[in-house]
């Protein structure tokens, strides 16, 4: 493969090998050390720029022998840091250089904010370069990962970065094996082990992971074979896969031969579906759009794709597609002409297209409606007064011609006479199609002939370019009357597709900006059709689901006719009013398959909705044993330990050692039951069984109450403006309790030595405290992530708490009556605004459970 060239030097740009991994621990950095020492072996110049053991003894062991370059050492936040040394590496310009964790964040200070442009530059000086990197770190998987993880992934790397890569090589592992490698203590610490296993490491989790690897790997590889056989100019089909392209007409075949290609796709594992609808490229397609919307809702039930090509070359258009699609084979449903019609307009779309298939292998699919076509139209379908009027045209204006023509034959000559006779047929194509065009060219003919052709009277022509005039009058005004028939067909054609596409068009915008689709599309149906009523009906039982009406109808009109269209296998979209039309009802048609789409986004919404409580109960239960099987257990093990200490008969413990034992376990007991005490009121907050009683309390006597609380009494918490604040209306213990709980947090990530600022101000009917800390902040999208049970922001495990504290702070502000949110403080940091209502605007009731109505006064 050709290499890139620095722009403006002679320096080959250095080759980019990527270890992809389907999750953490699977063996990247293991497999890239292997790597090294394999080209090591063969003479190459290869240094270890960054590596990342975490204390893997195995891992540990493959940098025998491998020179490793000092790191640099940055200092951030109080804090010493390791990165690696760009100069160094560029310095030492080795052949290959190893550089594990490919979207690391680097420590402020260096050349480059992320590690991926570290590896960039190396590149450019053309140093080959071997890196790892987890597939959750790739930045288009990024939400994915965290809708299956619940887990957001802060450093990522670009992916067209992983896609320029000159190799890419999947690490990958069985869950089950990951899993017991982890158990075995290969990949994370003892400690963590557990919490590992419970939280991120599921097998759900690692199997979806592994999934996401795979189809990513497979992506790029398909990648790549298209761009080697664009390179090498191959343009027959490679069978890699199975892909099966279903032609869809919109034709009332459309389902069989879905249904038919989808068995095809099914018999080889990955095989895809793909199905095409051919449009002309004047946008004059006769197909049902509504009968298309349904099919198209079809194959996405069943997997598939749905797309649409423009092209007038139907057979062409369908090849060119499935040759770009790399397809195997090309499904069509046999042909709905007769015979007639298959002996008057020559092959077909499928034979055409099985005869330039080449090593695309082609399916005609039978079906109920082959060959029940009709015969091809001469001309417009008028209505029965428009085909009188024709015809009588086509008779009577070739004889008016003739008596004004006749009265000025002396002054025109016979060209001048064909010409005129010309307009008229031109005028009866217009007024009556084809066929009454036919009648009076034909007629004006015989006419042109025995009055103006010499001799005259007499159907016998004495000159022989009388004859050929005669014959080319007869042609044009044959051709002239087709081609104006047919654009008067494209007219209509066009300003039927254009009326169709601006309401399908404004069916759709007003879906869009509805909150509710059902009942917008039911308006929308009426008002577009101009009908009186639209119900959706269930066919089982004959309820009423939805429905819509005139608010003034006009019964005036007389009788009311009634549409009934299906709308999926259970309902029936029934329409009250005029009788549609064949055409209006081909529109209906999409509506319907849009209503279907609504119906079962709404039933899936309810479906959701039961299934949510499920979920969130056991996502709260997984979360309530992983966080205890930590947190109980440190305090527990405290206690016991001093505890035994204590009555060990075989030390002998002095007055201070004894007094250092006892404070131990008093500490390790009150935090065993501050963490009881919140378990307990988040479970009753979420049962709703909490029973409040409200009074005016006053917040200068609860805050010292709540900081006595604290581990630390010694905490630098600076009060402002609390004695000044009027009384709110709360739960004294509980208040102490939310006060307790954001001032912790607040010390727990204030910066050393600055004070906790705790301030109270009156607004409106509500007393607003502010908790602010000089911290790092909180970054917007994690703000209501902070509030969710057991969720620690930055923590990496459950070791250090449950991150009960801002949910339960949370949940009892909202249940006295107000809330607590986070602001930014001014210059940096975080402020937790607890709102509380005020008592002079609220006076005190009697004690009420959450989701009780209080009595009335």
């Amino acid at each position: 493969m050709a290499r890139d060239l620095t722009p403006g030097s002679g320096i080959r740009r250095g080759r980019l090998r990527v270890y992809l991994g389907s999750a953490p621990g699977v063996g990247k950095t293991y497999r890239m050390l292997d790597e090294a020492r394999r080209r090591q072996d063969r003479g190459s110049d290869v240094v270890v720029g960054y590596i990342e053991c975490h204390g893997r003894r195995h891992t540990e062991g493959m940098l025998a022998g491998l020179e490793v370059l000092p790191r640099v050492h940055r200092s951030y936040r109080d804090a010493e840091f390791e990165e690696m040394d760009l100069e160094a590496v560029l310095a030492r310009r080795p052949s290959v250089v190893l550089v594990d964790e490919l979207a690391h964040t680097n420590i402020p200070g260096g050349r480059h904010a992320k590690r991926w442009q570290d590896v960039e530059e190396l590149l450019a000086a053309g140093i080959d370069v071997v890196t790892t990197v987890n597939i959750q770190h790739l930045e288009s998987l990024n939400d994915v990962v965290q809708k299956i993880t619940g887990i957001p992934q802060r450093e990522t790397v670009p992916d067209e970065v992983v896609r320029r890569a000159d190799q890419i090589e999947l690490v990958d592992m069985a869950p089950q094996a990951l899993r017991r490698r982890m158990a075995h203590g290969n990949v994370y610490k003892a400690e963590k082990v557990d919490a590992a296993l419970s939280n991120y490491f599921r097998v759900g989790n690692l199997t979806a992971l592994r999934e996401l690897a795979l189809l990513w790997v497979a992506g790029r590889v398909d990648e790549g074979l298209r761009d080697y056989r664009a390179a090498h100019r191959i343009d027959r089909v490679w069978e890699t896969r199975e892909r099966v392209v279903v032609a869809l007409t919109g034709g009332p075949e459309g389902e069989t031969i879905i249904r038919r290609a989808a068995r095809i796709a099914d018999r080889t594992a990955g095989g895809d579906l793909l199905a095409v609808h051919v449009t002309r490229s004047d946008g004059l397609a006769g197909a049902s759009s509504g009968a298309l919307a349904q099919q198209r809702l079809l194959v996405e039930t069943l997997g598939g794709s749905y797309h649409v090509v423009v092209g007038d070359d139907i057979p062409t258009a369908l090849l060119a597609f499935a040759r770009a699609h790399d397809a195997t084979q090309l499904v069509l449903g046999t042909s709905r002409r007769g015979r007639i019609n298959r002996f008057l307009t020559g092959p077909g779309i499928g034979e055409t297209t099985v005869d330039a298939s080449e090593d695309i292998d082609v399916h005609m699919v039978t079906h109920e409606f082959t060959g029940r076509g009709r015969l091809p139209s001469l001309g417009r379908r008028h209505s029965r007064r428009r085909t009188v009027v024709g015809y009588a045209a086509g008779f009577a204006l070739p004889w008016l011609l003739t008596v004004l023509l006749s009265q000025a034959h002396h002054r025109i000559n016979l060209t001048t006479d064909a010409l005129i006779f010309q307009l008229g047929v031109v005028i009866v194509a217009l007024l009556g199609g084809a066929v009454s065009a036919l009648v009076a060219a034909l007629f004006a003919s015989v006419l042109l002939n025995y009055y103006f052709i010499p001799p005259i009277h007499s159907l016998t022509i004495g000159e022989t370019n009388n004859i050929v005039a005669l014959v080319v009058f007869a042609a044009i005004a044959l051709t002239v009357s087709t081609v104006v028939d047919h654009a008067g067909r494209l007219t209509a054609r066009a300003a039927r597709a254009t009326a169709e596409a601006e309401t399908l068009s404004t069916l759709a915008g007003s879906v869009l900006r509805g909150a509710d689709a059902l009942p917008a599309l039911l308006e929308k149906s009426r008002t577009a059709f101009g009908m009186r009523a639209v119900a959706l009906l269930s066919q089982s039982d004959g309820e009423v689901l939805a429905h819509c009406a005139d608010e003034h109808p006009d019964d005036g009109d007389g009788p009311h006719e009634t549409t009934e269209v299906p709308v999926g296998p259970d309902a029936v979209l029934v329409l009250t009013g005029r009788r549609l039309p064949a055409a209006d009802q081909r529109v209906l048609t999409a509506f319907a398959a849009h209503v279907a789409a609504a119906l079962e986004r709404d039933r899936l919404a309810v479906v959701a909705a039961e299934v949510e409580p499920i979920r969130a109960a056991d996502r709260m239960r997984t979360a309530l044993l992983a966080a205890v099987s930590h947190d109980l257990r440190t305090p527990l093990a405290a206690a016991r330990a001093s505890v035994g200490s204590l009555r060990s008969p075989d030390v002998e413990f002095s007055p201070e050692d004894q007094a250092e034992l006892l404070a131990t376990a008093d500490e390790s007991l009150v935090k065993l039951t501050r963490l009881v005490d919140n378990l307990l009121d988040m479970s009753r907050l979420q049962a709703g069984a909490l029973t409040l009683h409200l009074t005016e309390t006053h917040l200068d006597e609860v805050l010292p109450r709540a900081l006595d609380s604290l581990t630390d009494p010694y905490a630098p918490i600076q009060p402002l403006d609390l004695d000044t604040a009027p009384a709110v209306l709360a739960d004294p213990p509980l208040l102490e309790r939310v006060l307790a709980n954001v001032i912790t947090n607040a010390l727990r990530h204030n910066a050393p030595g600055a004070p906790v600022l705790v301030t109270a101000s009156h607004h409106a009917d509500q007393v607003q405290v502010r908790v602010i800390d000089r911290g790092p902040g909180i970054a917007p999208e994690d703000r209501d992530r902070i509030f969710l049970p057991f969720q620690r922001l930055g923590d990496t495990d459950n070791t250090t708490g449950v991150g009960l504290g801002l949910a339960l702070s949370r949940g009892l502000a909202e249940a006295m009556g107000g809330g607590l949110e986070v602001e930014d403080t001014p210059g940096g940091g975080t402020t937790m605004l607890l709102t509380l209502p005020a008592a002079t605007a609220h006076p005190a009731v009697e004690p009420v459970a959450p989701g009780e109505e209080a009595p009335h006064e």
